[in-house]
């Protein structure tokens, strides 16, 4: 197999700035395999370094190639691979060591300070015909995982470590606030009893009560407290685990409220470096606050469950554009339509 044609990307030069141009097709290095991009999602975070240039300290200083949700065929394989050949569909982990410190000797890897991530500065991403990519974190996937699955394998992550953070088991009874739904869909197969979602949307909401959700609860100008309570009213007690994906300050305080006394919540969501919470609440009813950074460990687990079909994802996609298309694509999630939209990067096959 070999790489011809032109390697189109989808490139943000600064706030504002997102074009669609050439790049060269990269030469995989020892250990790396060049893959033909097949499917490649649309992430938050895309669309926030397109708008704002930045997201906390990553500045986008020189071009960069967005994209980290992932997957694609193998078409060169570096000297030293021996476990991927050309033709293996493959789901890709963005998030690659530079080298074997503390973290990564405890497993840890996803909190390296100096871990190679894509798409975020000054790493470059994948949306793009070809992409070189470290063939350690090149997942092959099985005959009936589709390449869409197996992009939907990175937001599928941050749901999988979330819960195993949370500590998510039978019987659990989990706030999800707001939707963040892979994390009720990962909830649920890890055996949560209950789940209940909040959101501004209707819309999304409906599609969580599809995916799993037990109840939903639409915001609209409630206090903190006021959410709280309706969580409480709904499931009849509070929650034990409460994961609260936007970062928001009036969402983390309702999430605090909203936890049973010596239960857990996980915080998802990224947002200002600076937000008031009522912590002594917190505190003296031993609620105990989880960040998490990104995921580790989760691809095999991930393509193990969705091969024996214990999830399925794919109702998650809502929209699809070729690679040609990426600047309207962008639009359309940053106007908030559908739930995931994907690009089709290999001009020759636009099927899931």
């Amino acid at each position: 197999m070999a790489a011809t044609g032109q390697n189109l990307a989808v490139v943000v030069h600064r706030a504002g700035d997102l074009r669609l141009e050439n790049r060269p097709i990269p030469e995989p290095g020892p250990n790396e395999v060049l893959l033909r991009m097949h499917s490649v999602g649309i992430c938050g975070s895309d669309v926030h370094y397109w708008q704002h240039g930045r997201i906390g300290d990553f500045v986008v200083k020189d071009p960069m190639v967005l994209g980290h949700e992932a997957s694609g065929t193998v078409i060169k394989v570096g000297a030293g691979v021996t476990h991927l050949k050309p033709g293996d569909r493959v789901a890709i982990e963005p998030g690659v060591p530079r080298e074997t410190d503390e973290f990564c000797k405890t497993g840890r890897y996803n909190l390296s300070p100096t871990i190679f991530f894509c798409a975020t500065p000054p790493d470059d991403g994948n949306l793009c015909r070809y992409y070189k990519h470290s063939a350690s974190y090149c997942y092959k996937l099985p005959d009936n995982v589709t390449f869409e699955e197996g992009a939907l394998i990175e937001p599928l992550s941050v749901g999988i470590h979330a819960c195993k953070r949370a500590g998510v088991t039978l019987g659990s009874r989990v706030f999800v606030r707001p939707i963040g739904l892979v994390n009720v869909i990962i909830a649920k197969m890890m055996g949560a009893a209950a789940v209940v979602v909040t959101d501004l949307s209707a819309s999304r909401l409906q599609t969580a009560k599809e995916l799993g959700a037990d109840f939903t609860i639409q915001i609209k100008n409630e206090t903190p407290q006021e959410v709280a309570a309706k969580v409480e009213s709904l499931l009849g007690c509070m929650p034990e685990i409460t994961v609260e994906c936007t970062g928001v300050q009036a969402c983390i305080q309702a999430s605090i409220y909203a936890t049973r006394s010596g239960g857990t919540l996980v915080l998802v969501g990224l947002g200002p470096e600076m937000v008031t919470v009522p912590i002594v609440n917190a505190a003296v009813r031993e609620v105990d606050i989880r960040g998490i950074f990104r995921y580790c460990n989760t691809w095999p687990v991930a393509i193990s469950l969705l091969a024996s079909k214990r999830i399925n994802i794919k109702p998650l996609v809502t929209h699809r554009f070729p690679l040609e298309k990426a600047l309207e694509a962008f639009e359309t999630t940053k106007r908030g339509e559908g739930v995931k939209i994907m690009l089709k990067c290999d001009p020759t096959d636009q099927n899931p």
